[in-house]
Formats: structure tokens, C-alpha cells, sequence
């Protein structure tokens, strides 16, 4: 799925998620791709978020992973201390085994993050330790350190936080490439967005005030309509109390231009009746499909079976299109950096700026999840490796996990590993 839940530009299925080396190595790895003898004979440990299996909050865990060595950087790859992560519908999807992108569990979550770097392999020319970046993979990002190409890196704006810095990726990425690349918005159309307050909401609603003139029609609970308003929605409806196709064509009677829908099922076909002629409808999710904790199969058959069905000659007839958009199976490289660069163009020019909704720390990632389940929050949700100051405290009370080998494919098979595991809060 996508927009909310939008995945990262993905590499081949079989590749695996990186492991970082760890972050005792990274000082002293510096600018070189290895690191002393001496550096290597030491454990090394850091903290991750994973999905352990499939199901409900208690398939999160957060662990400590201990390695008897660092593995060395490949050439083109940098090291991140992470400041900030994203977190995205596609991890709830994940969780409950709807998104197909992610690797089987045991498994990294996380698509989307910042930080400082700390060390650069060979032949990273464009990179230096101390680069503040943004970054984007399929997953792994929710940990303390994460190695990623650098090519997948982009220097941050000097006045922004890491907090924006990992709001931006996903949630701008698929507003901005929806909008300009496949709807062609132009000054004086309309635009329907559902979840306008979620991060892709606000990313669409920031991005069509770049333009003159262009009226966005935005869902979202009532609680939620006076601060998207603000935020430029121009007319906020209550999708739970009100039936949202009738309060647009009180107002617009011919209906709107653009359609960007992340729920599926009967909307999308309510989304294309409101088509005006000429009108485009991009389907970038299944929120539909997604209801209590675990995996529904009622909630999954309905949406399908209520999944707009059209032939070409319909289409024809009605001088309409309709289009699907999903970041993960986007692998023109070159399109996304040029995308992501533009972004943090109008970041700088103050067109755009993510709102965050609430920050949680790595022990708090159920709470974080939850309130995104639930709806609750206006704008992005992000997660802090850093530890709660109140609760840093030692892992010896830690459960050791077996196997932790597996919980990251991206390790070296051959080399000893041992992760204990730390209960997330709920």
C-alpha cells in the first residue's frame, strides 16, 4: 500500500535489509571503510525496533543487538547515527503481514530516518562525517545506527530539525509525485485528499498552496477541521458524521478534479463518481483494510469486494482516468532524488514544512502505533532512538533471544551474534 502507508524505493525483493556496524565503531572508522584489529576483537551493541513476527503490539520488540565484531562498510555506503524516524501506515501494515515489500520477520522496521554521519566507505565522494541527512530505505531505519547507500542520503537544510527531516521522505515523495508527475494539478483545480490530517494529507494540502488558486477538499474527523483549515484544507469534512460525496457536490455540484485516495474499497468508486470530466482519480493505499490490532479477513474481503472494477471502454465514455501509485515498486532512482531535492527546495523557500504531530521514543513505539492506528494524530508521528532520560538504565535484566542471526537478514551468517531483547512499553 502507499501514501500513509507508502513504502521507500525498494530494491530487488531478494536483496536484504542492511545491518549497521555498530556505533562503538563509528568514531573510529571515521572517513575509512574498516576499522583497527584492535576496534574489531571489541562487542559492539545498539537498539533496534523489530517486528518479530506477525500480529498484534506484542509482535514489536525492542531489542539490544551485540555482535563479537563490526562488519566493514561497503564501497558506497555511509554510516548514520540516527536522530529521528518515521513512522508510516506501512508499518501497521507490516505488522499485520498486509505489506508485501517488507522482508519476512524478523525484521527491522522503519523506511524513513536522520541523522549525523559518522563514517563513509570507499569511494562516497559526496558525503563527509558530521553531514547532517535524511534517508530512505525499505526498511531497517528504526535502530540507533543504519548503513545505507549513500546515493539513498540527502543533506539536510541547516534550519531543519531531524525530526522534519524524517517527516519529509515517504509522506512528501508520494504527495508531490501523485499531484505533479501523474495528476498534472494546475492553478484552479480542485482536490479531494482523504486522512488530510495524516502526513501525506498535509504534505498534498502544503503542496497545492504552490499553486494559485487550487481547492482542496480534505476528510478528517471534526476535532481535527479547525488546525487542517489553518493548514490550507479549504473545506474540511466530517467523514464520520456526514456523507462526504453529498457535502462536496452541495458545493461543487459538477465535482472535482483530482481524487487522491488511500482507503479503497467502496470509496474508491465514490472517489470516481465524483470525478469531473476530464477528471483523475490515483488510488495510493488500503487503509479500508485495516481495523483492530490483527489482521482482519472480513474488513479484507469487503474492501475487495467493493474495489472499483472498469474496462477501458468505460473509460472512454466518461473522460475519465484512473491511476495507482505506490512508492515501493517506484525504481527510477534518478525521479526520486530529483523529487526529494525539489522538496527540500521549497522546504528552504518555506513553502512546505511537515507538522509533527507527536514524538515517542523507541520504548514508547506501541503507543506511537497506536495512535496512528486510531487516527489521532494531525501530521506526522515520529520516533527518537534516544534513550528516556528517566529510564536509561542497564539491560541486565534483558531476555536473551535465540537465533539472532535472523533478526536481521543482512548479517553476516558466519559471525557470533547475540541479541537480548528489551519489553517496549504499552
Amino acid at each position: 500500500m502507499s501514501g500513509e502507508e507508502a513504502p521507500t524505493p525498494q530494491p530487488e525483493q531478494e536483496q536484504k535489509p542492511h545491518e549497521p556496524p555498530p556505533p562503538a565503531a563509528a568514531a573510529a572508522a571515521e572517513e575509512s571503510a574498516s576499522l583497527p584489529p584492535a576496534a574489531e576483537e571489541k562487542p559492539v551493541s545498539w537498539r533496534a525496533v523489530v517486528l518479530t513476527g506477525h500480529g498484534g503490539y506484542d509482535k514489536i520488540k525492542l531489542q539490544v543487538k551485540t555482535h563479537a565484531r563490526p562488519p566493514p562498510l561497503r564501497e558506497g555506503e555511509v554510516l548514520v547515527r540516527v536522530k529521528a524516524c518515521g513512522l508510516n501506515f506501512a508499518e501497521l501494515l507490516g505488522k499485520q503481514g498486509l505489506y508485501e515489500l517488507l522482508p519476512a520477520p524478523p525484521v527491522t522496521l522503519g523506511m524513513e530516518g536522520s541523522g549525523v554521519v559518522e563514517a563513509v566507505g570507499e569511494g562516497v565522494l559526496d558525503r563527509k562525517v558530521g553531514d547532517r541527512v535524511i534517508m530512505l530505505d525499505r526498511s531497517g531505519m528504526w535502530q540507533e545506527v543504519v548503513v545505507v547507500p549513500a546515493d539513498r542520503t540527502f543533506l539536510m537544510p541547516e534550519q531543519m530539525s531531524f525530526e522534519e527531516g524524517a517527516a519529509i521522505p515517504i509522506n512528501y515523495l508520494t504527495a508531490y509525485m501523485m499531484l505533479f508527475e501523474m495528476a498534472n494539478v494546475r492553478p484552479g483545480k480542485s482536490v479531494l485528499i482523504h486522512m488530510a490530517a495524516g502526513g501525506v494529507g498535509i504534505a498534498v494540502t502544503q503542496l497545492c498552496q504552490t499553486l494559485p488558486d487550487v481547492t482542496v477538499f480534505g476528510t478528517a474527523s471534526a476535532s481535527k477541521h479547525e488546525i487542517i483549515a489553518q493548514g490550507g484544507v479549504t473545506h474540511p469534512i466530517d467523514y464520520r458524521t456526514k456523507d462526504y460525496v453529498e457535502e462536496i457536490r452541495k458545493i461543487s455540484p459538477k465535482g472535482v478534479d483530482i481524487v487522491l485516495d488511500p482507503l479503497g474499497g467502496s470509496d474508491t468508486q465514490k472517489g470516481f463518481n465524483l470525478l469531473k470530466p476530464l477528471g483523475t482519480l490515483i488510488v495510493f493505499g488500503a487503509a479500508n483494510c485495516v481495523t483492530g490490532q490483527k489482521k482482519n479477513l472480513l474488513a479484507m474481503a469487503k474492501t475487495w469486494y467493493n474495489q472499483l472494477s472498469l474496462n477501458t471502454l468505460k473509460l472512454m465514455q466518461v473522460n475519465k482516468s484512473v491511476g495507482g501509485f505506490h512508492l515501493g515498486y517506484l525504481t527510477d532512482e534518478e525521479l526520486i532524488s530529483r523529487t526529494m531535492i525539489k522538496l527540500l527546495e521549497l522546504y528552504g523557500q518555506g513553502k512546505i514544512k511537515p507538522r509533527i504531530d507527536s514524538c515517542y521514543h523507541f520504548e514508547e513505539v506501541t503507543d506511537a502505533m497506536r495512535r496512528m492506528h486510531e487516527r489521532q494524530n494531525i501530521g506526522k508521528v515520529i520516533l527518537l532512538p534516544e534513550r528516556k532520560q528517566e529510564e536509561a538504565k542497564s539491560n541486565s535484566n534483558a531476555e536473551p533471544v535465540e537465533n539472532a542471526e535472523k533478526t536481521e537478514a543482512a548479517i553476516d551468517e558466519k559471525e557470533a551474534e547475540v541479541t537480548e531483547e528489551v519489553k517496549a512499553e504499552v
